[in-house]
């Protein structure tokens, strides 16, 4: 039960007691999985683009820019932690000596390699200064065979405190002239793609509360720097994740997890909560890349090509679309059969999406709503990779609540393992998710799209959690490049691998991919 103290704690989230409670129903339902008709694969719901059909794109989306609001939407507010895993293992394990301190580098194979090749890591002279402050050379530290003393210096507060900060705000990439973090090199990005007429780039960032003053003040230190160096003008705003989206925690036996004190434990709602923060963007046309996928400068020019590509796949699509629309609209009383059939085989054959077998039957009026309907949604045309064995969701078809079939982005949790048939399909999928998206959030009549009303709140994810030495259950929102575009129109384009770079351990930063 709920008792005043709960309650005081839940409004000042501005959320409600009902909402709690839904949460609650949703621990006891489980998570849903979705039903899988088949991968999607080139040709079968992935374009695969020739060079010469990339170009034409491209060039397209370069002759629009005169007339387009555009943002770079960039979530950065996951810290660095799990960068480090490796290094806060080898912290804990008991050393007695040198020799052991030398066979556990070893057997920690990236401990060994991150001294090796310390010198390549954009931060190298940043630590060494800082292991000179705290007492011990990095010098000193290699001969004594006291690698923890600098993996302490970078990862805790004491020292560089990297195992704390968002990955936005750590040094990448050293330059002949400058070392970059990757929000500087998301600025970059933005002044070869995604600057307007008068030359103004804007991003927008999604960051922590606790870091927001980092950020803005990294920002306020390079501004003028790259202003300078790309002829532009940066107007960065900064977002956090909403209280309101803030999900309820259980114990194992779905009664509400309190802590210590006898308080609820509420739990970000994971980056689906974003939806919020991404509802709030007023633009034409928004990049959607995660904030560790960047490259130094001599890589940039396949991702500044496929992201104009991809944005002028989103533009074409959307004139066509917009001018259906309009026909629906304006002369809804005189539409021919002939109209609604070509409609009918757009939707199908270029936006990926299936009717169910109750569209048949339907009058006349109805099938006009329907086809309204689908074509008046938010639209994402979303990069796909193929597959190289990295983790994350793939493109699949699903059946949707309304018994459509459509493209969507489906995460391995969603998928019923247990069922042969839908683990062969997760098993034969051929390109995963790299969340490289361009998204239009505007209607054909230029209005925003309220977007939280596209999300399936059935896609949600439950994971097992521990706080103060007890199990918990946590409640995730639909990811935000899964159920929470769940209805919007999908396009999806199979990118180059080259494209897709993330920093998942320190140790992808020597990565030849990574060395300017």
């Amino acid at each position: 039960m709920l008792n005043s103290s709960d309650l005081s704690l839940i409004l000042s989230k501005g959320i409600t007691e009902s909402e709690i409670l839904l949460q609650r129903e949703k621990f006891e339902k489980g998570a849903p999985f979705l039903q899988i008709i088949k991968p999607a694969v080139v040709g079968d719901g992935i374009i695969l683009l020739s060079s010469e059909m990339a170009k034409e794109f491209e060039d397209y989306y370069m002759t629009q820019l005169a007339n387009l609001q555009i943002v770079k939407f960039v979530p950065a507010s996951g810290a660095a932690t799990r960068m480090f895993k490796t290094f806060y293992e080898y912290l804990d394990a008991e050393i007695v000596s040198n020799e052991e301190a030398e066979l556990l580098s070893k057997g920690y194979g990236s401990i060994s390699k991150f001294v090796s090749d310390f010198d390549k890591f954009a931060f190298s002279k940043d630590l060494k200064q800082k292991l000179n402050e705290l007492g011990k050379s990095f010098e000193t530290c290699v001969a004594e065979k006291d690698f923890k003393f600098i993996i302490k210096a970078l990862i805790d507060a004491s020292g560089l405190n990297y195992g704390n900060l968002p990955k936005g705000l750590l040094k990448f990439h050293s330059y002949l002239d400058q070392i970059r973090t990757p929000m500087e090199e998301h600025m970059v990005e933005g002044a070869y793609y995604g600057k307007d007429k008068d030359n103004r780039v804007q991003l927008h960032f999604t960051v922590s509360e606790e870091h927001f003053g980092a950020f803005e003040s990294l920002f306020s230190q390079v501004k003028e720097v790259y202003e300078k160096k790309f002829g532009v003008s940066f107007e960065i705003s900064f977002s956090t994740q909403k209280l309101s989206t803030d999900t309820i925690s259980v114990d194992l036996q779905n009664e509400f997890f309190r802590d210590k004190s006898n308080q609820l434990v509420f739990r970000p709602g994971g980056h689906g909560a974003l939806i919020e923060n991404l509802n709030e963007i007023d633009a034409d046309l928004i990049f959607i890349k995660n904030i560790d996928n960047v490259v130094p400068d001599r890589m940039k020019d396949e991702t500044y090509h496929y992201k104009s590509a991809l944005a002028g796949i989103l533009l074409k699509y959307q004139k066509k679309i917009f001018e259906y629309l309009h026909k629906l609209e304006d002369v809804q009383y005189k539409v021919k059969d002939l109209l609604i059939e070509e409609i009918g085989g757009f939707i199908l054959n270029e936006l990926f999406t299936l009717p169910s077998d109750l569209f048949e039957p339907k009058t006349k009026a109805e099938k006009l709503s329907y086809l309204y309907n689908k074509l008046n949604r938010p639209i994402r045309v979303c990069g796909m990779v193929k597959n190289a064995g990295e983790p994350g969701g793939g493109p699949f078809w699903v059946v949707n609540q309304d018994r459509t079939v459509s493209l969507q982005i489906v995460e391995s949790a969603q998928i019923d393992m247990s069922n042969p048939e839908q683990a062969e399909f997760m098993k034969i999928s051929t390109h995963f998710n790299p969340v490289d998206l361009v998204v239009g959030v505007r209607n054909y009549k230029g209005e925003k799209f309220e977007l939280p009303k596209f999300v399936d709140n059935d896609t949600y994810f439950i994971s097992k959690k521990s706080k103060d030495g007890k199990d918990l259950k946590a409640l995730e929102l639909p990811g935000l490049w899964n159920g929470s575009m769940s209805d919007w129109i999908t396009i999806f384009v199979e990118v180059p691998i080259s494209t897709f770079n993330p920093v998942k351990t320190v140790m992808d930063l020597i990565r030849p991919e990574h060395i300017a």
